[in-house]
């Protein structure tokens, strides 16, 4: 997709964001950018962005999606060519694949329209965060590995004690293949040489 379309979709949802939510038990406070389009204008084949969710860490695990965010993520049309990623705002939205992001929309003081006008001129690296600290993301990942292993559990529970009842698997199912890839990936990144 164009450079121009991609940084209209991330707009198209901030404002979505700077309505009243429509799922009231997903509280987005929310939104920023990540990945490419924080570089060098191009064509790009996704538009990265994370939601922010005022939920405890442990209900927002790495890769997963926390209850609620699909009927949400529906509501806001919030589909191709964005990716999205879910974050509990009782951390930090940054880890080892959310590298430096900038902050489209919050709840407290709306869209950030400078970060939309850096985004359409390509200076996406003017509005950024700064990096962390290699011990600060270390520590991140630690805590984050944590989180993913509490659900992963809790998910093969989910699984095994649906795995013989009546009814559809494949939420469970999906549920437990998502909390495996979260904990796989953050451990690869903890155990990834520095």
């Amino acid at each position: 997709m164009k450079w121009s379309r991609a940084v209209h979709h991330v707009e198209e949802l901030a404002r979505r964001c700077d309505t009243p939510s429509p799922v009231p038990m997903l509280p987005v406070t929310g939104l920023w950018v990540f990945g490419d389009l924080l570089g060098e204008p191009r064509d790009l084949d996704w538009a990265h962005v994370a939601v922010i969710v005022d939920l405890p860490v442990d209900d927002v695990p790495w890769l997963d999606i926390p209850r609620g965010g699909q009927h949400w993520a529906q509501a806001v049309r919030l589909r191709e060519p964005l990716s999205c990623l879910w974050r509990s705002a009782a951390g930090p939205v940054w880890n080892h694949r959310i590298v430096r992001p900038a902050l489209v929309w919050d709840s407290t003081d709306g869209v950030r329209e400078s970060t939309l006008s850096a985004l359409r001129d390509g200076l996406g690296h003017s509005v950024r965060l700064d990096a962390p600290t290699p011990s600060a993301l270390q520590t991140q990942l630690d805590a984050e590995l944590a989180v993913s292993l509490r659900s992963l559990r809790r998910q093969h529970r989910s699984y095994d004690d649906q795995r013989w009842r009546p009814g559809k698997l494949t939420p469970h199912a999906d549920s437990l293949w998502r909390a495996t890839d979260g904990y796989l990936d953050l451990l690869d990144a903890v155990n990834a040489p520095q």
